[in-house]
């Protein structure tokens, strides 16, 4: 066993703070606006130019002008404003978000992150995740451990084009939630496993140096 993606999305959501503006990036990120606790305050900023985005729509609350910035209908919440995405930038660029959690490609255990290209396939463009990770306070990566090829996605070094370097603090996949050493020798430690998860499976399934505690 192993977590879901929606339990994936939960377990981040549980890293949210009181008074966070909050990017969430594409994919299992998204999600976390579905899991926000009822007794945290929070502001969701999308780099399009939404300040205030809510949980994905029911079908019958789908607003096709209100989009998040992977383009997918989401909801208002009360005081939401909307301004360009230049002005949507200086935020990030500003050191005004406090956290941002992103899919990978790759994780390196000191907290080396690729995500944006896989040298040969097409890119639709690089988004704004090497301002986010650049500018943002706290970097929280959720992933597959592993890629569809079976090759684990922790790594003592990125083999892809990086998006930043020294920038990820924390990894939450499907075998559970690691810590990032960016700025010292320790790796990668584990601070949970997801249900049903073994240390064995996960030291399987790692490249990167992992610490147990």
């Amino acid at each position: 066993m192993a977590w879901t993606r929606d339990q994936m999305a939960a377990r981040a959501a549980k890293e949210l703070k009181d008074g966070f503006y909050v990017n969430l990036g594409i994919g299992i990120p998204t999600l976390v606006s579905n899991y926000v606790p009822e007794d945290v305050d929070i502001t969701l900023q999308s780099e399009n130019g939404m300040l205030g985005v809510g949980p994905f729509p029911l079908d019958n609350e789908v607003d096709p002008d209100i989009i998040n910035a992977g383009k997918q209908t989401v909801t208002e919440v009360k005081g939401t404003s909307y301004f360009s995405s230049a002005d949507s930038f200086a935020m990030v660029r500003g050191g005004h978000i406090d956290l941002s959690i992103l899919g990978a490609m790759e994780v390196a255990e000191n907290g080396d992150l690729a995500n944006w290209m896989i040298p040969g396939k097409m890119v639709k463009g690089m988004g704004g995740a090497m301002d986010l990770v650049a500018g943002v306070k706290r970097v929280i990566v959720t992933m597959e451990h592993v890629s569809k090829d079976g090759q684990s996605k922790l790594l003592k070094e990125c083999t892809l084009p990086l998006t930043g370097k020294r920038v990820v603090d924390m990894v939450i996949s499907e075998l559970g939630v690691f810590s990032v050493d960016k700025h010292g020798p320790s790796g990668i430690t584990l601070l949970e496993l997801a249900d049903g998860v073994t240390v064995d499976e996960v030291k399987a399934k790692t490249k990167a140096t992992l610490v147990i505690r």
